[in-house]
């Protein structure tokens, strides 16, 4: 895809399609004024016989608008003209995307960027709109036999700016859009195969892969054997009734020396029975989505990797089934983690933990930085906060604003939860170090608690995406989140935000 950015007037640029904006009360954004002018007033007339609708997420395509240069024009309604923000100009860029969508549209011009969004610059109107494009674009079809829809020929995609000087900004906002958008496509791909496909094996091949003539990325693949040696008794206790081989997968990206790296750990459990403590049948289709952490942070490696940046980043993905045989780990038992501490499991369904108190432990060996684990690891998060963000929990109150101030930015929200003491007092064991489940009260909260036993001395942050992962319904599929999010910490880290 290329990108560009142009001060010329939108009616003057030969291209496939331009987008512009209206207002309600019939009032015309930047780039409409213009394609008015140069129609001798074709557009508003058609506003204000109500062809053209203002309200948000709205749009119509016309097409051979006189003394417009473009073969198309689509106008997206914008609201009130005092309420345009972040989330309604990505509602217009992701509506005229899909009126177009199917159509022989090669190049697009969008003037949105013209509009007053509040709180925003050129940069991340730039990068918003590349991110948006994508995901309306995404289809999930690997699966499907017989004809599929061609995809929209799209080849060069434009923003319009105010003036020249805005030309940089605008461009690595594309750029870093379109990296962002790589990133959630892969974790939407991974979260959408099915599980006879997306094996704890496929994962490793898909991260080797990445790495693959990239000098700057490594990935190594540990087996069963190599995490027995090296004491993962607590992770191993989740396989254990499965024939599927588990897979601790560790990618490193070296794009800053020696600076320490962050580290992100994702919960790679490519299907989810729950084991012994067996999940309800309904529904239980979508446990696919529960390595959506792992896709998550692979995603996340595969936009850093992309933009090529300039920071240090490990990723380690436990990749694992959990499945009922009679070999699989009991309610009761007691098993033993890489740090040493010992474990009474009370719910098999509780298991990402179980991975994850292991990699924490890994990731102590690279001195990172920071460390960030991403999870779809609790019920009690979805009741939480629902479907619309993540929620973060942290050891260090510093890099919880970070991420929370990150999400803001990204417009992939997440919201601070508590950790404490009166909290982790659940975990209580009469046989154990600690139980893996504190009771029904404050579920969410317990879990990260049980990570943060494992995190003493680093600076580490929790977020369950148990409920931001994926969509269910009609529009079922993995979501990408949270992809922007972390990008986005990384980006501010390694200082590539404008």
């Amino acid at each position: 895809m290329e990108y560009f950015t142009t001060t010329s007037k939108a009616s003057r640029r030969a291209v496939d399609c331009v987008i512009v904006g209206i207002y309600a009360r019939n009032k015309l954004g930047a780039g409409a004024a213009d394609i008015d002018t140069a129609s001798k007033g074709h557009l508003a007339a058609l506003v204000k016989s109500g062809d053209i609708s203002s309200a948000p997420g709205r749009c119509t395509i016309l097409t051979a608008v006189p003394g417009v240069r473009g073969k198309r024009v689509a106008v997206v309604g914008l609201g009130k003209f005092s309420e345009i923000n972040t989330t309604t100009y990505k509602k217009a860029v992701a509506a005229a995307i899909a009126a177009l969508d199917g159509s022989k549209t090669k190049t697009i011009l969008n003037t949105l960027t013209l509009e007053p969004v509040g709180g925003t610059s050129p940069y991340y109107l730039a990068r918003h709109s590349v991110e948006a494009l994508g995901d309306t674009l995404y289809r999930f079809t690997e699966m499907k036999s017989g004809r599929k829809k061609k995809p929209m020929p799209l080849s060069s995609y434009g923003h319009s700016i105010a003036k020249r000087g805005d030309a940089a900004k605008t461009a690595r906002g594309a750029e870093h859009g379109d990296g962002i958008a790589n990133g959630v496509r892969l974790a939407k791909d991974l979260g959408n195969l099915p599980a006879n496909v997306c094996t704890p094996s496929y994962l490793a091949r898909v991260a080797k892969k990445l790495a693959t003539g990239n000098g700057k990325l490594t990935t190594k693949v540990l087996n069963e054997a190599e995490m027995k040696r090296l004491g993962m008794g607590s992770l191993l206790s989740v396989t254990a009734g499965t024939a599927e081989p588990a897979k601790l997968i560790v990618m490193q990206y070296k794009g800053a020396g020696s600076d320490k790296p962050v580290v992100l750990v994702g919960k790679g459990v490519t299907f989810d029975t729950g084991g012994i403590s067996l999940k309800p049948g309904p529904a239980m289709d979508e446990m696919k989505f529960d390595m959506c952490g792992a896709a998550g942070v692979i995603g996340t490696m595969a936009a850093v990797a992309m933009m090529k940046l300039p920071i240090n980043l490990n990723v380690v993905v436990p990749a694992i089934e959990n499945m009922p045989s009679s070999t699989a780990t009991k309610p009761g038992d007691i098993v033993k983690s890489m740090s040493g501490q010992t474990i009474e499991v009370l719910n098999t369904d509780a298991e990402g933990r179980l991975i994850l108190c292991d990699a924490l432990t890994y990731s102590r060996r690279f001195k990172p930085a920071a460390v960030i684990d991403v999870a779809t690891l609790t019920g009690a998060c979805v009741v939480a906060l629902g479907a619309h963000r993540t929620a973060i929990m942290s050891n260090s109150d510093e890099l919880r604003e970070e991420i929370f101030a990150a999400g803001d930015a990204a417009e992939d929200r997440g919201w601070p939860m508590p950790l404490g003491d009166e909290y982790a007092a659940q975990l209580k064991s009469n046989f154990a170090d600690m139980a893996n489940i504190g009771g029904p009260g404050g579920g969410a909260v317990t879990a990260g608690c049980f990570l943060g036993k494992f995190t003493d001395g680093m600076n580490w942050a929790h977020l369950d995406i148990a409920g931001t992962a994926w969509k269910s319904g009609a529009k079922k599929g993995g979501s990408g989140r949270p992809v922007p999010m972390l990008t986005q910490v990384l980006l501010a880290r390694c200082g590539a935000l404008p």
